[in-house]
């Protein structure tokens, strides 16, 4: 299909404003360039948000959590925002959370990982894990069913949500119920043909990724590995994954590639493509409406998961 009319006005709009390339840029001043809250649809109410700070490795980790309802314990998802590992935090991703919350039911505890290149890998893998963990571990504290957790996010953060369950799955614990990958980063080697047609002018392209692959990996050797890398790792005994794709972004194969690995694991794993669009749809409901779409798909995904 063609790139989606929706997606290619979000692109002509970002290419009249004139702005530098991303990867032109240093971290501090790409971080003040983020894309306006609004554009990721209405603030939802929610019964309650709350940020917490929460213990990690490298000092306190700040948590945003997301409750939709008083009814306790309720199912869970900690949830890992995109951005390269670069860029983002909580207020990027509240839209999509506070929708997300309301749409599944679950507690949706959106994680405000260390960022690269002032915090490297594994930095951010260390504190997805940590956060995991103590909500995993003070479920009772949260409100959440411990045996009903499940990890996500998108782009970056869909790479470390499956970095966590590898995490968790080798080191015993904690148990997951579920993985939501949304276009997750899963391969810094890839070369796969969608890394090549949508290499330019579909938002995240080559030289951006590169950007960030260079601020979050100082060591290219580390690319390779597992918990950078999981594509490459092996991924039996991970939890059951729903993972979403973009047609006309570059990180489209990948996914797709990861989502036959875990089957071909034996790990059940459902893939979704949403026909033109592009890489940041599912955080551009208030312009996109498929952004909206996957946001529902992934809610259902999220009940059908965690429904005792």
């Amino acid at each position: 299909m063609a790139l989606h009319s929706q997606c290619k006005a979000f692109l002509d709009q970002i290419a009249a404003s004139g702005g530098r390339p991303l990867h032109e840029m240093a971290p501090a001043d790409a971080r003040s360039q983020v894309i306006p809250p609004e554009l990721g649809g209405a603030e939802q109410p929610v019964h309650r948000v709350e940020n917490r700070r929460i213990p990690g490795d490298g000092g306190l980790i700040p948590v945003r959590v997301y409750r939709p309802s008083a009814a306790a314990p309720l199912p869970a998802i900690v949830f890992f925002h995109g951005g390269g590992f670069v860029l983002g935090g909580l207020d990027s991703s509240d839209r999509t959370c506070r929708a997300l919350a309301n749409a599944s039911g679950c507690v949706v505890i959106s994680v405000d990982y260390r960022l690269a290149p002032e915090h490297a890998f594994p930095a951010a893998a260390d504190d997805a894990f940590a956060a995991t963990s103590y909500v995993a571990e003070h479920a009772a504290d949260f409100g959440v069913d411990p045996t009903l957790i499940a990890v996500g996010g998108d782009s970056a953060g869909g790479n470390l949500a499956t970095v966590v369950a590898l995490r968790a799955r080798d080191a015993g614990g904690p148990p997951l119920a579920f993985q939501l990958l949304v276009y997750p980063w899963v391969d810094f080697a890839d070369d796969s043909p969608s890394m090549r047609e949508y290499a330019a002018n579909h938002f995240l392209t080559a030289e951006t990724m590169e950007w960030f692959a260079a601020h979050y990996l100082p060591a290219p050797i580390d690319r390779r590995q597992p918990w950078v890398s999981p594509a490459r790792a092996n991924l039996a005994g991970l939890p059951p994954a729903f993972v979403l794709t973009a047609e006309c972004d570059p990180l489209r194969d990948q996914g797709e590639a990861f989502a036959q690995r875990l089957n071909e694991a034996g790990v059940q794993a459902t893939v979704k493509r949403y026909d033109g669009m592009i890489h940041p749809f599912f955080s551009l409901s208030g312009i996109i409406e498929d952004g909206q779409t996957a946001i529902a798909d992934a809610a259902n995904a999220l009940k059908t998961a965690l429904t005792r």
